[in-house]
């Protein structure tokens, strides 16, 4: 394969322009390993990217911060052609071209095997979001969550994160309450596995009030905000919240009596530049005790290249549930 597609971000004359490109071997980056890539996944980062341009670090750049497909070239021992392979997270889709191309070049260093469990078209369901979602999970309950707690909240439960975790804690569990602006989404939430369905506007600080009532044994936020405001002032004694978006904004404003009063924890979860020896057990988790059952097409929405500028515009204003899988 000399030629194929990709989705191609470019800036001319200050303007940036996004479009489906043809390119060559030639123009891909450096890097010891070479994938024909089957699928990739559209995440709100993607959407930044794209129509945005934040952290882009230079131009042209294919976006795209998950791919999963099949090795057709390594320079690198570890990996041979025909492994199947993940890729997600540090630079890849910002600063170094990633998995909207139908071929993607990336360091050895970034590459994830496929593990036994997991279909690449699972991996890419999953993607950066089900990896986020798990290591959120996992983070909770390495500070002690279990079952027998108490309900656990899950914000921005309709997007990518939220929606794979209502399924991984009802699954292991959990009694989740669900938090969503789209009052016509609680039968797809119930059939994930959430027990209660809650509109956003009743997780929200307005008053920034930094105590009350004792409601959460836990809570995945990847909302931030003033909706994480609301969290920590109702964790329970001892409870914690995993924070990884920030779709309700980057600043939070608070007081140390929620910690210090209750003991309660704020988990910073980075998918980024997560270890390798973490993303290999969480990946390993994702094929097994942590993979959703609901990778179907209620959570699914199956696309096109040529559909794909579309659904990245639509995923900034929150017009997207579920997961969007981009088949290459």
């Amino acid at each position: 394969m000399n030629n194929f597609q990709a989705l191609v971000l470019d800036k001319v004359n200050d303007q940036m322009e996004l479009d489906i490109k043809q390119l060559s071997m030639d123009d891909l980056p450096e890097g010891e390993v070479t994938i024909r890539v089957a699928y990739s996944s559209v995440n709100f980062k993607d959407g930044i990217v794209a129509y945005q341009g934040q952290l882009v670090e230079s131009y042209p750049l294919v976006p795209g911060i998950d791919l999963a497909g099949t090795i057709i070239d390594s320079t690198d021992t570890r990996y041979k052609k025909g492994d199947e392979v993940i890729v997600t997270s540090y630079k890849l889709g910002t600063g170094h071209s990633g998995g909207f191309s139908e071929v993607a070049r990336v360091p050895a260093d970034w590459v994830v095997p496929l593990p036994e469990g997991l279909t690449s078209r699972e991996a890419m369901i999953l993607g950066t979001a089900g990896f986020t979602a798990a290591l959120s999970v996992q983070r909770l309950e390495d500070n002690g969550l279990e079952p027998s707690q108490g309900p656990v909240l899950v914000a921005g439960a309709t997007g990518g994160v939220g929606s794979i975790a209502v399924n991984m804690l009802a699954n292991k569990g959990y009694d989740v309450v669900a938090s969503t602006g789209k009052s016509n989404e609680e039968a797809y939430l119930k059939g994930l596995g959430a027990k209660q369905i809650i509109d956003r506007n009743e997780i929200v600080d307005t008053e920034q009030i930094p105590m009350r009532e004792e409601k959460w044994a836990g809570a995945i936020d990847p909302v931030g905000g003033k909706t994480l405001q609301y969290i920590l002032s109702t964790l329970k004694y001892g409870g914690s919240v995993a924070t990884s978006g920030l779709t309700g904004g980057v600043e939070v404003s608070t007081t140390v009596i929620p910690f210090i009063s209750r003991g309660i924890n704020w988990l910073g979860i980075d998918s980024v530049e997560c270890p390798m020896n973490k993303r290999l057990e969480v990946w390993n988790r994702l094929s097994d005790d942590l993979k959703p059952t609901n990778l179907n097409e209620d959570m699914v929405n199956e696309i096109s290249l040529q559909e794909l500028p579309e659904v990245l515009g639509n995923i900034l204003e929150g017009k997207v549930r579920g997961r969007t899988l981009v088949k290459l």
